[in-house]
Formats: structure tokens, C-alpha cells, sequence
């Protein structure tokens, strides 16, 4: 055909298209309003939760369904719907305008509860439904307890869409494995009867003081291959993707490949999802992943397992701002399934498990802990103060002793509090803490360059003690790299290596090293290390934090862990007042103890996790004028409100510190137990009728929150 005859046809095809879309009954392209479409024909009515995280919003939607998506819209799958056409805007017996937004359809319904014109729904994203009965449930739970949002804590719950993931099937369920053996779960007391109980289908609630050493990850996999032999499933939560990367490896080993799936932020979004819609599907049965992990639509749950529980990562900072842990209880209570707190720590709230007699403990014998234990140490301020390599060099001569015999049959582990070169300085003579004149604030000298202060950023040139006079400084702590110069100057011999925030490392060899680390950065070395430093205990133990002692246990027992046992010459030193509580306990390695002392105190005090609590933080008006609008429960209790450290504009910032510059206050409402959820849903109420009324105030509200101060 010539290209005259195809220009000639051109006018006579666009007539014909034309006519045809106008001749359609039905639209074929996704109209904006569906404006004289037919509905369906039975359950017209879909229900929605709407992508909008205001209080005053949460609530469920009625939208009408067109027939064309009467087959896709099913319950459980991602749609579009207006939002925000107001009553006036109805055309033909149908509401129009608003704008695109996303949310999920969680039911069909034969008709509304709603008596004015409903919008139609504008599109079905995905056919592939993703949001089940029982993950809404367990979001509406969660919302409820943490004074949030249903639609928050479902862009928690459910991973972005990624097309190409959900169009790859998911491979076949394979059929349960067979039953464990115990293996080092002999070690401890209850240990067999656990996995056996797991196996024969049953929900036993324990927590689990684990004994230090690398079989902790091998100890997990068989209790979830124990749940997975009865034909459940199992899902475990732990602080990062090193320690995931260490039970995934336990779970391949254990079960073989193929029978559990990783939820990681690492493996990327196209990945993430697939393995997320793996478990979804029911092709695999058994999960295990970082802090988002804690909603995973785990079919026939039989077990929640969480590691570390203290560990921050657990702690989501985006609203509502659940913890892993009191979503994997609340998913346990809601499903009758077992549950496992596991760390070779112990937290407060892990004491109370056990002290309510909600979950049993599941701990080893005094013989066992002494042969796993390493042989622990400590050097006080006396000691440090009568030391002439202490004070010249800042490391006592038992930690240098220490180092020396270790380098000879392996690698030694150095742990310091802080990162950088002196982030804090102190006089030389009395060690009293340098403070800036104008405002108060800690001098800082960061990368060895002159005084300035942390809060101001004024310069100190002439600084001297206020209580001696002296003009001598001194590093209160020293950081890793200053900490690694020196150690590599007084081993010249020795390969030095630093994990830190920048750089984490997961594992070293077993050959004789020098390995510095701040908390939680500390690698696994092949064999366990020959010995351990435990420095400036005192910086974490003075911090002003109602969990300082418990948090600095916590550390240096994860640290002390890495480290080979007593009988096989393993010694940890750390410098740190030895009549302290802390330092005791873990002289005598039982943080067990400790936090049952420390949930003693608490309860007589009224603090959590005995009570509970909730932080109202904002500009002094705003939260003055909320506490007094809010009904709160009449056994509520308001502590403050107090100022906050104002945040220097270019400054760090953390989750939840207010805006740079501006003076906020923050009052905690505490009440005692029983009454946590009336008070989740007194501030729930009260924040969003603030919100409905158009308050503006930026009110933030953080119930249970990990720091109080």
C-alpha cells in the first residue's frame, strides 16, 4: 500500500475509534469517576482503609464498586480511591472530585453503613491480595496499643508493591521436616522438654538466659525445625542483618534450603518482596528477618521467637513507634502460640515475663555458665589512680597484661563506648567534666582541634577547672581511632582492626589481631577471642537514663560472649568500679539477677515496666493544652512537663528531638497496671479531636518509649 492510500485511511480509522469509545456501555479505560458505570451486581459495597495516618481518620470507608472491577476487587488487595470530595460534589447519585490516594479493600459488603452517595473506587493496583484477616487484626491491635493509626502500622506491616516479584510464582510448600535432636539444648535444665513440647504441637512461653558462645543461632534454628515438624510456622526477629545472616546460615544448616525465607532491608525491595509474598502464599513456613520482620503474615503460626530484646534496633521509629518485642507477645497471645525471648543479657521487662508467670525461664546451671563463661576482671578508679600505666598511657597494667598474654594464641577485642577522636574532656587533676561558660554545654575537641563547645559551638581558648583551677585536659573517652593509635603503637607488631558505625565488620579470623570496637559493632572471631577490654565502663554507666545500668550490662555481656570460656584461657577485663551492681553481675555473669533486682526497685518506684507509660512532647503551650484537655484516666499520674536539650541548628539529630533551635518540653503520664489502654485511648482521643479541630500543634505522643531520662 502506498503512503497515500495510508494517509488517506488515517481519518477514517480515528472516525471509527471514536465512535466506538462512544458507543461503549462499559468505559475501557480507567475513567476518573466511573460516572454512569454499572456497579456490581452482588456486594457493591467495598470497605477500605485509606492511606491516611491521622487519628481523626482512622476508620473505615465505603466506596462503591464498578462492574469492571467487580473480579479484582477482592479483599486484601491494593486499590485507589478519591479522598476528600465533599458532600456537594455528587453527580448522577455519585460522589465525585477528591484526590488519588492509595489503600487496601478489607471487605465487600451488600450495602453501606453510610447513607449519602458513595465515590466508586478508582482502580484495583494489584489483583494479588496482601493484607488477610490476621494481619489486620494484629494491626488494629497495635494501632489500639501504641495510641496510633491503623494505616501507620500497615505501612509497617505490608512492603511496597514490586510488579516484577509479584508476577514469579513462588515455589512449592515442601512437606514438614522431621523432628530435631536436642543438640546443645541438652545444656540447659528445660531445654529437651522445650523442643519436645514445640514438635508435639503444643505453645510453650519461655525466656531464654542463653550461655555465651556462637551455638546461640544453631539453638534457634531447631527450635523453629521442632515447630515446623508439627506442621506450623515460625517466625524469628532479631536486632540486625548480621545476626540474621548467622541464623539463616543455622536455619540452612538445620533444615536445608528452601523452608524459610529473609526479611532484611539488605537483600533490596525486589527480593524483600518476593520472600515477603513466599510467606504469604503458604510456600514457605518459617521467617526470619530484622525489625519489620514482626509483621509477617506467617501462615499457622507456632512460634514467635525474638533475640536481643534490649537491643534498640527492635525500637521502629516511625509512628506509631511499636517494639518487636510487644508485637511478637501480642501476636503470641492472639494466636496461642509459643513464644521464645532469647539474649545472653536479661532485660527488666524479660524479668517480669517470668515473675508474672506468663513464660517459664529456660536457663542453664551454675556448672554450665562457669565452663561457658569467660574469667572476668575489673580495675577501679583506686587501682587507676595508684597505676603509672594507667595514667600515662590510660589503660591499666591488667589490661595491658591481659592484651599480651591473649596476642599469643589469638585475636584480643577492645570495646569503647564512644566513636572518634575525645568526644568528651574532662581536668586532668579532679576530672571534673569541662563545660562551656555561656551555656553549660561539654567542651569537645574533635579531630584534636581546638576547645569549642557541643551545644553553642563557642571556642574555649582560656578554659581552666572550676573546682581546681587546673588548665590540663584529659579524654573522659577516648574513641576507637584514637584508642586504635595507640594500641597499634604500643603492638607495633600486631595488625589493628576498628568496626564501628561506619564501618561494622561481622567476623575476623582466629590469628592474633588487635580488633577495636564501640558496643554492638563488636565481630565474631573464628574460635572466640583469647581475651577482651571492656574500657571507660563508667561513660556508659553515668549516662542519665533510668536503663543506664541494665543497657551497660547488656554490652559487656554481648561482648564478654564473644569470648573464648575460662577453661580455655578466656579472660575479660573491664575498667569499671567493681562495687557496682552491674559490674557485679557480671563478675558473677548473672544478668538474671540483676534485672529481677532492678524490677524490684521499679515496682516500688512506680516505674515500667511495672506501670505504664507514655511521653506528650512539644512546645510548652501546646503540650499544657493538651494535658488539660485530655481525659486521662483518673489513676493517671503527670510527671513535668520538663524542658528538653535544644537541638543546635547543623547539629546531629535523633528520632523524636524537636525541631533545631526550638524550646520543647516533655511530660510523661504514667498509670499503674491495667490501666494501659485507657490511657493509650484517652491520648488517641484526645490528639485526634485536636487534629479534627484543626490544631496545628506539632504534639508528638510516644507510649512505652525507651528512654525516660
Amino acid at each position: 500500500m502506498s503512503s497515500e492510500n495510508e494517509k488517506s485511511d488515517e481519518p477514517e480509522q480515528l472516525a471509527l475509534i471514536r465512535e466506538t469509545v462512544r458507543s461503549a456501555k462499559v468505559p475501557r479505560a480507567k475513567p476518573r469517576t466511573w460516572r454512569g458505570a454499572a456497579l456490581a451486581k452482588e456486594l457493591p459495597v467495598a470497605r477500605v482503609v485509606v492511606n491516611k495516618g491521622a487519628l481523626h481518620l482512622d476508620q473505615f470507608f465505603d466506596y462503591a464498586v464498578p462492574e469492571e472491577l467487580d473480579e479484582t476487587a477482592r479483599p486484601g488487595v491494593r486499590v485507589r480511591v478519591r479522598f476528600g470530595a465533599g458532600a456537594h460534589q455528587v453527580r448522577g447519585g455519585r460522589r465525585e472530585g477528591g484526590r488519588l490516594i492509595d489503600g487496601f479493600l478489607v471487605e465487600r459488603r451488600a450495602e453501606s453503613d453510610y447513607s449519602g452517595a458513595l465515590a466508586a473506587l478508582a482502580d484495583v493496583v494489584s489483583p494479588e491480595p496482601v493484607l488477610g484477616p490476621e494481619l489486620l487484626g494484629l494491626a488494629r491491635a497495635v494501632a489500639d496499643r501504641y495510641a496510633g493509626s491503623l494505616a501507620d502500622v500497615l505501612q509497617l506491616a505490608v512492603p511496597p508493591r514490586n510488579a516484577t516479584a509479584e508476577r514469579k510464582p513462588s515455589p512449592e510448600p515442601l512437606p514438614p521436616p522431621a523432628a530435631p535432636e536436642p543438640g546443645s539444648w541438652t545444656r540447659y535444665e528445660r531445654g529437651p522438654a522445650f523442643l519436645d513440647s514445640l514438635a508435639r504441637g503444643g505453645a510453650p512461653r519461655a525466656v531464654w538466659n542463653a550461655l555465651p558462645g556462637p551455638y546461640w543461632a544453631e539453638e534457634i534454628a531447631r527450635a523453629v525445625a521442632a515447630t515446623l515438624a508439627s506442621g506450623r510456622g515460625a517466625l524469628v526477629v532479631v536486632p540486625d542483618g548480621r545476626a540474621a545472616g548467622r541464623v539463616d546460615a543455622a536455619l540452612t544448616e538445620v533444615l536445608g534450603a528452601g523452608r524459610h525465607a529473609v526479611l532484611t532491608a539488605e537483600a533490596g525491595p525486589e527480593k524483600r518482596y518476593a520472600q515477603w509474598l513466599a510467606v504469604r502464599r503458604g510456600a514457605v513456613r518459617a521467617v526470619v528477618g530484622t525489625r519489620a520482620a514482626m509483621f509477617a503474615p506467617v501462615r499457622d503460626l507456632g512460634l514467635t521467637v525474638i533475640w536481643d530484646d534490649g537491643d534498640g534496633s527492635h525500637s521502629e521509629p516511625h509512628a506509631p513507634q511499636p517494639h518487636a518485642r510487644e508485637v511478637l507477645l501480642l501476636r503470641a497471645a492472639h494466636d496461642r502460640c509459643a513464644f521464645l525471648l532469647g539474649s545472653t543479657g536479661c532485660t527488666v521487662e524479660a524479668a517480669q515475663l517470668v515473675e508474672s508467670g506468663w513464660a517459664q525461664a529456660l536457663n542453664a546451671g551454675r556448672e554450665q555458665v562457669r565452663r561457658a563463661a569467660p574469667l572476668i576482671r575489673t580495675v577501679g578508679d583506686g587501682e587507676l589512680a595508684r597505676d603509672e600505666a594507667a595514667r600515662a598511657a590510660r589503660l591499666p597494667s591488667l589490661a595491658w597484661q591481659a592484651v599480651r598474654e591473649g596476642l599469643k594464641t589469638g585475636p584480643v577485642l577492645v570495646q569503647v563506648p564512644r566513636r572518634g577522636y575525645v568526644p568528651r574532656l574532662a581536668c586532668e587533676r579532679c576530672r571534673t567534666p569541662a563545660r562551656c561558660r555561656h551555656c553549660a554545654g561539654p567542651l569537645e575537641a574533635p579531630e584534636q582541634q581546638e576547645l569549642r563547645c557541643g551545644w553553642c559551638g563557642r571556642g574555649a581558648p582560656d578554659w581552666h577547672c572550676v573546682e581546681c583551677g587546673s588548665t590540663r585536659l584529659r579524654a573522659q573517652v577516648v574513641g576507637a581511632r584514637r584508642t586504635a593509635e595507640e594500641l597499634g603503637r604500643a603492638f607495633p607488631a600486631v595488625p589493628v582492626r576498628t568496626s564501628g558505625r561506619d564501618h561494622v565488620l561481622d567476623s575476623v579470623p582466629g590469628r592474633p589481631a588487635l580488633v577495636v570496637s564501640t558496643p554492638g559493632a563488636e565481630p565474631v572471631a573464628e574460635g572466640g577471642y583469647a581475651a577482651a577490654l571492656l574500657l571507660d565502663g563508667w561513660a556508659l554507666l553515668g549516662r542519665p537514663d533510668l536503663r543506664a545500668g541494665e543497657e551497660a550490662l547488656r554490652r559487656w555481656i554481648d561482648a564478654a560472649s564473644l569470648v573464648r570460656g575460662q577453661a580455655e584461657g578466656g579472660t575479660v577485663v573491664v575498667v569499671a568500679e567493681p562495687t557496682l551492681r552491674p559490674v557485679q553481675a557480671l563478675v558473677r555473669w548473672d544478668p538474671v539477677g540483676h534485672a529481677r533486682r532492678e524490677l524490684a526497685e521499679r515496682a516500688e518506684l512506680g516505674f515500667p515496666p511495672v506501670s505504664r507509660m507514655a511521653a506528650v512532647t512539644g512546645p510548652p503551650e501546646a503540650v499544657e493544652g493538651f494535658l488539660a484537655a485530655a481525659g486521662l484516666p483518673a489513676d493517671a499520674e503527670i510527671l513535668g512537663p520538663v524542658p528538653l536539650p535544644v537541638v543546635r541548628p547543623g547539629g546531629p539529630r535523633r528520632p523524636g528531638d524537636p525541631p533545631p533551635g526550638e524550646q520543647w518540653e516533655r511530660a510523661l503520664v504514667r498509670v499503674p497496671p491495667g490501666s494501659g489502654a485507657a490511657l493509650a485511648a484517652a491520648l488517641k482521643q484526645a490528639r485526634a479531636a485536636r487534629l479534627a479541630r484543626g490544631g496545628g500543634d506539632p504534639v508528638r505522643i510516644r507510649v512505652d518509649p525507651p528512654d525516660i531520662g
